[in-house]
C-alpha cells in the first residue's frame, strides 16, 4: 500500500543545506589550524603542550557554545541561535587572522568555538525536525557532508595560499568569513523548525510551514503526533534530562559522541602535517597529502549518505568502529617497525578516514538528532554535544604529548583499544533508528 504523504523534496532540500552551512564553518574551523601549526609553532615558538593547547583551545569555547546553545535553542528557536553562530565565526576569521599575540590568538579561537558548539548540535537538529523520518537519515548525513567540505575547502585554501610566506596563516583563517556571511544572511531565508513552534503552542504556523514540506496528510499526521508526544508533559529542563526514564537515551547519546572524538581520527584531521613530518615530508608535501585526506573524506561521506537508509545506523557504526580499531593497529605497527617513509603511512591513515567517514563521521550526528524526545531535545543534544567536545578537546590537547612519550606506535595502539570498545558498546546498547519518526523513537526509548 502506497503512503498517503507527499513531500516537497526541493523545499526540503534547500532547508537542510542552508542548515547545513553551519556544519561546512564547523568543519572549516576546526580542520584549518592543521595548515597554520608550522607558522604559528614558530611565530608563537609553542613547545608541544601548548601546540596542543592551542589546537585544543576552540573546544573549550565548543563546551561553553554546546552548553549554553541547548537551553537558549528550547527557548529562542533554532533558526535564532543558528545565525548567532554565524557572528561567531565571522569574528573569529578576522580575530585569529589579525591576531599578534596568543592570548589574542586565544581568546579568537574561543569565540569560534562558541560557534561551532552551537552549529554542530543545532544544524542537524534543525534538519531532523523538517524532514519525514523515512528520508531523515540521509538528510541529516548532509550536515556531515558540509562537515567534510569545510575540511577539504580549508586544506585546499591552506595549500594554495602556502606560496604567501610567513603570513599564510593569517590569510588561511581570513578566508572563513566568506562563507559565515553566506550562512548570516541564508538562515533569514528559511524557517523555524515545526516541532520547535508546535512546542511552543505555535500551532497555526508549524502546520503552515508543515504544508509546505508536504501535502495536508502529512502535515496534520506530524501535528497530531506531536501533539501527543508533548500532552500532559512538563516542560523539559536539566532535571528531566538526567531523570531514570531518560537514563538509557542519556547514557548512548553521551558515550556515542565522546567515542566520536576519542576513536582518534580528530589527531589525522589536526596534526596530518605533523604525523607525515615524521615520515619525512616537507611542508608543502604534508599540505598536499592533507587535501588527499580531505578528499578521501569526502568521497566515503557520500558513501556513508547512500548507505545510512540502507544499511541503517547500526550497522555503519559497527563498520566503522572496527574499519577504524584494524586500521590503527597497522599504523601503530607502522611506527613500532620504523616503516612509515613514503605514502605506506598515509595508505593507512586514508583506510582510518574512509572507515570514520562511512559511520562514525555522518552517523553518530544522525542518531543524537533522533533519540532524544522533542521536550529535551535541545537540552539533551546539549548534554551529549558537550561530552563530544569534552572528547575532542583531551584529544587535541593530549596528542603531541602521547606522541612524545608513548611514541606513534602506543598512541595508535590506545586509539584502536578505544574502538573496539565502542564497538561493543554500540553492539549492545544501540537499537536501530532508521525509519522511525522521532515520536516512535521516543516511545521505544523513553521507559
Amino acid at each position: 500500500m502506497s503512503s498517503p504523504f507527499v513531500f516537497n523534496k526541493p523545499y526540503i532540500v534547500r532547508l537542510s543545506v542552508t542548515a547545513a552551512l553551519g556544519g561546512l564553518l564547523f568543519g572549516y574551523d576546526i580542520a584549518v589550524i592543521s595548515g597554520t601549526i608550522p607558522f604559528i609553532t614558530e611565530y608563537f615558538n609553542l613547545t608541544n603542550w601548548w601546540k596542543g593547547f592551542i589546537v585544543s583551545s576552540l573546544y573549550i569555547g565548543c563546551m561553553i557554545g554546546a552548553a549554553l546553545a541547548g537551553r537558549l535553542s528550547d527557548r529562542y528557536g533554532r533558526k535564532k541561535m543558528l545565525i548567532l553562530s554565524s557572528v561567531a565565526f565571522g569574528i573569529t576569521s578576522i580575530g585569529t587572522g589579525l591576531s599578534n599575540n596568543l592570548v589574542s590568538f586565544f581568546i579568537y579561537r574561543l569565540v569560534g568555538g562558541l560557534g561551532v558548539g552551537a552549529a554542530a548540535m543545532l544544524s542537524p537538529m534543525y534538519i531532523a525536525e523538517v524532514t519525514p523520518a523515512n528520508i531523515r537519515g540521509r538528510y541529516v548525513a548532509i550536515n556531515q557532508f558540509t562537515i567534510v567540505i569545510g575540511i577539504l575547502i580549508s586544506y585546499l585554501v591552506n595549500y594554495l595560499l602556502l606560496s604567501i610566506g610567513e603570513n599564510a596563516w593569517r590569510w588561511m583563517l581570513i578566508a572563513e568569513f566568506v562563507p559565515s556571511l553566506l550562512f548570516f544572511f541564508s538562515m533569514f531565508l528559511v524557517p523555524e523548525t515545526p516541532r520547535w513552534l508546535a512546542k511552543n503552542g505555535q500551532y497555526h504556523k508549524a502546520g503552515f510551514v508543515l504544508n509546505k514540506i508536504g501535502n495536508a496528510d502529512f502535515a496534520e499526521k506530524t501535528i497530531a503526533d506531536i501533539k501527543s508526544s508533548l500532552e500532559n508533559e512538563t516542560q523539559g529542563n536539566l532535571r528531566l534530562v538526567f531523570s531514570r526514564s531518560m537514563r538509557l537515551v542519556l547514557l548512548i547519546g553521551v558515550v556515542l559522541a565522546f567515542f566520536q572524538q576519542w576513536s582518534g581520527i580528530n589527531v589525522i584531521f589536526f596534526y596530518a602535517p605533523d604525523i607525515f613530518a615524521k615520515a619525512g615530508a616537507g611542508v608543502e608535501s604534508q599540505l598536499f597529502q592533507t587535501v588527499i585526506v580531505g578528499v578521501m573524506n569526502v568521497i566515503f561521506t557520500l558513501v556513508a549518505m547512500w548507505l545510512v537508509e540502507k544499511l541503517g545506523r547500526k550497522k555503519l557504526l559497527l563498520i566503522s568502529s572496527c574499519g577504524m580499531a584494524v586500521s590503527y593497529i597497522i599504523i601503530g605497527i607502522l611506527f613500532y617497525t620504523g616503516n612509515i617513509s613514503g605514502y605506506i603511512l598515509l595508505i593507512f591513515s586514508l583506510l582510518a578516514v574512509a572507515s570514520y567517514s562511512t559511520g562514525l563521521a555522518p552517523v553518530t550526528w544522525v542518531v543524537l538528532s533522533e533519540i532524544f524526545p522533542n521536550r529535551i531535545r535541545g537540552q539533551g543534544m546539549a548534554v551529549a554535544t558537550l561530552s563530544l567536545w569534552l572528547g575532542t578537546f583531551t584529544l587535541t590537547l593530549t596528542f603531541p604529548a602521547l606522541m612524545a612519550t608513548l611514541t606513534g606506535s602506543f598512541t595508535f595502539w590506545l586509539y584502536a583499544l578505544i574502538c573496539i570498545l565502542g564497538f561493543i558498546f554500540i553492539l549492545f546498547t544501540l537499537p536501530e533508528t532508521k525509519g522511525k519518526t522521532l515520536e516512535e523513537l521516543e516511545k521505544m526509548l523513553i521507559k
